[in-house]
């Protein structure tokens, strides 16, 4: 049975098709083909990975820079085309689409092909693919469940499914990952970071407010790969430990009282699994500003607090840190709404409601 899952142009949108595909592929019988942009990141990530994928000429539509966007009717005509083939050519049993560029010109093709169809959204305000294909799909599986107003389906289709990623230890031992760090039991311990490239804005801030009142506050901070080297120099272990990207992460999400970082999907997915209270700068350019909306839904759960990047200044993040850092009470609540709101299983319950559409 062959299933394809489309999605990418940003990691967003490819990390839960790439969850997917490796829960897919080990059940039996399924064969998975990833279908992505040619200008996406997949293009230079999918060679890497064991799965057989293809490639779309598909672009973004920009929602800011809308000169960019009078090329856009040609170009949208080449991947329609080109996806009508591909789902001609593959002959699905079942399509799914994680969302971003790469999506919408297969889902439309697979609609009108006659294959069901399935989207997993990641956001708690649903993109535009999601929103206008949502009518046609057999399913629908929500990261944040606040997604659900904004879609017109029928709510048995609708299902609050969680992200799709890694999930955590069964049991996390937070003082085995600080002896590993040589990181003092007792210390309270924040991870800072900004995603694989890096968040110019919250690394400044952050570097700003390092020192007194901070000295017994243990820091683990992701610079980014782009600004590794501006910031290296603050490396400072066990105290402070700098590095350009925690890859595993599992040890600094074991280690961490609290995290501070954007609110993009998969991460505020992997906060909530892991039980950690968090930060949540969001992204100010992001697409029809869903990181915002992720945040405010964490921080009306009680799962984080939303501070926006207009009030990113040293001073304002060294206070809302401290305040959780010395309300173990409060750090405790935050921990066990995130815990609430965590899928940890998310990618092996989506994999079974997903093959049960076609079994």
């Amino acid at each position: 049975m062959k299933i394809l899952i489309a999605g990418g142009g940003t990691g967003g949108h490819l990390m839960p098709a790439l969850a997917l595909a490796e829960e897919l592929n080990t059940r039996p019988g399924v064969d998975v083909v990833l279908v992505g942009s040619e200008r996406g990141i997949e293009a230079s990530l999918l060679p890497n990975r064991p799965y057989r994928f293809l490639l779309i000429p598909s672009e973004p539509l920009y929602r800011r820079e809308i000169w960019r966007n009078v090329a856009f009717p040609v170009t949208a005509l080449r991947a329609l085309r080109r996806s009508y083939a591909v789902v001609e050519e593959e002959n699905p049993a079942l399509v799914v689409g994680t969302g971003g560029y790469a999506a919408g010109p297969v889902l439309f093709a697979a609609v009108r092909k006659g294959k069901p169809i399935a989207l997993q959204e990641q956001n708690a305000y649903p993109g535009l693919t999601t929103r206008l294909l949502a009518p046609y799909a057999k399913q629908i599986h929500l990261g944040f469940p606040e997604a659900r107003p904004h879609l017109r389906a029928a709510p048995e289709i609708i299902l609050d499914s969680g992200n799709p990623i890694e999930p955590p230890p069964t049991e996390r031992n937070k003082r085995s990952a600080r002896n590993k760090l040589d990181i003092p039991d007792d210390n309270p311990t924040v991870l800072v970071m900004g995603g694989s490239q890096g968040s110019a804005s919250l690394n400044k801030a952050f570097a700003s407010m390092l020192g007194t009142p901070l000295e017994m506050v243990t820091v683990l901070w992701s610079t980014g790969v782009r600004m590794f080297d501006q910031y290296k120099h603050l490396h400072d272990p066990p105290r402070r430990i700098v590095k350009a990207f925690w890859d595993p992460i599992r040890e600094a999400y074991s280690a961490a009282d609290v995290v501070i970082g954007r609110a993009g999907a998969m991460s505020t997915a992997e906060f909530c699994a892991w039980g950690l209270p968090s930060i949540l700068i969001p992204l100010p350019t992001a697409a029809a500003n869903h990181q915002a909306q992720n945040a405010r839904a964490m921080a009306a759960a009680g799962a984080a607090v939303h501070l926006p990047e207009p009030d990113l200044t040293p001073q304002g993040l060294r206070d809302v840190l401290l305040g959780l850092l010395e309300s173990r009470s409060q750090l405790g609540e935050m921990s066990a709404a995130a815990t609430r709101r965590g899928r940890p299983n998310s990618v092996s319950e989506t994999a079974s409601e997903l093959l049960g559409i076609v079994s």
